[in-house]
């Protein structure tokens, strides 16, 4: 039986911090309801000239350092997006030749919103255990400061920008156990970004390239999802909520977090939080979460994970994985 194993994680976050003090400026907000509200406190924002993918060359160099890998030994990249930096080439074919990843190993970006880098990671999952790969590079990172709209208090104040990735490698040991993923197109209406090249430039007009979202009725239907994914995934794999040692939910919102977190039983001290400091950076936020909490020596390895994320589409997703 092969398996694939998490060995390296990384991360980035731009320069660039914007503080809740700075968006009263902008919008009608204050840094009281913001933090009540979202649990956030600062973001980071990329500088004018830097990428979605510049990020996740940083976020995979640093993954590639910790797991102690050269970037010739991968033969796959799977990178997680919505943010990519043009309509081709892929954010994952940018990395590879900046990274000076083998030629001809297979890369290309997954685009599930802020699902995308545990739609990624099952991808990949997938590849190493049928063969395709032995060793990958996942990613997630995103740009979510582009497409926003500053004059709407109910997006403006929520994203962020930054990457994350893991490197992992296939092995007879059970690493990745069990992913999970789901998508309902019926509801795309409550969060979107209502435009793309396919529509035509014709249909430009001042929403366009901004996210719309219809902010209550998305955390409803996204703490009903998580908590049906809770019990689907802990189903599968024939374990109770008390066997989860970590819970590394995406980075959207605090109460999303917290309602996820009385599903399963934990306190909050066993659920990884870092939206506080970068906001909802999407793709990127569990990487991000995940690499945090392995450098600071909260995650060790033997331990249960539970990722879990919810993004536009609507997309949802888990995996659970012995670190």
């Amino acid at each position: 039986m092969t398996y694939t194993r998490i060995i390296g994680t990384g991360s980035y976050l731009p320069e660039r911090i914007m503080t809740n003090a700075e968006l009263e400026a902008l919008v009608d907000t204050s840094d009281t309801w913001i933090r009540e509200r979202t649990g956030i406190a600062e973001r980071r924002v990329v500088a004018e000239n830097q990428t979605c993918s510049d990020m996740a060359i940083e976020a995979a160099r640093a993954a590639l350092d910790s797991a102690g890998v050269a970037a010739a030994d991968i033969d796959l990249i799977v990178l997680g997006t919505c943010t990519p930096d043009r309509v081709f080439p892929s954010n994952a074919c940018l990395v590879q030749r900046a990274l000076g990843v083998q030629q001809g190993a297979p890369a290309f970006d997954v685009a599930a919103a802020c699902s995308s880098f545990v739609f990624a990671l099952d991808v990949t999952d997938r590849f190493l255990r049928t063969g395709g790969a032995r060793r990958a590079l996942v990613i997630g990172a995103d740009t979510m400061t582009r497409l926003l709209n500053w004059r709407d208090r109910g997006t403006c104040v929520l994203f962020g920008d930054g990457a994350g990735a893991v490197v992992v490698e296939a092995s007879d040991t059970p690493g990745i156990l069990s992913t999970h993923l789901h998508a309902d197109g019926t509801q795309e209406d409550l969060l979107n970004v209502p435009w793309g090249p396919g529509l035509g430039y014709e249909r430009l007009d001042e929403t366009s390239g901004k996210i719309s979202m219809r902010g209550n009725e998305v955390f409803k239907v996204a703490v009903r999802t998580l908590g049906r994914i809770v019990d689907e995934t802990l189903a599968a794999n024939g374990l109770k909520k008390e066997d989860v040692d970590w819970l590394v939910p995406h980075q959207a919102n605090v109460r999303i977090i917290q309602a996820t977190a009385r599903k399963l039983g934990l306190p909050m001290d066993r659920v990884v939080q870092t939206v506080q400091h970068h906001g909802n950076t999407s793709s990127a936020s569990i990487p991000l979460a995940l690499d945090a909490a392995v450098r600071d020596g909260r995650i060790k390895p033997g331990d249960l994970l539970l990722l879990e994320a919810f993004g536009g589409g609507f997309t949802w997703g888990s995996a659970l994985v012995r670190f």
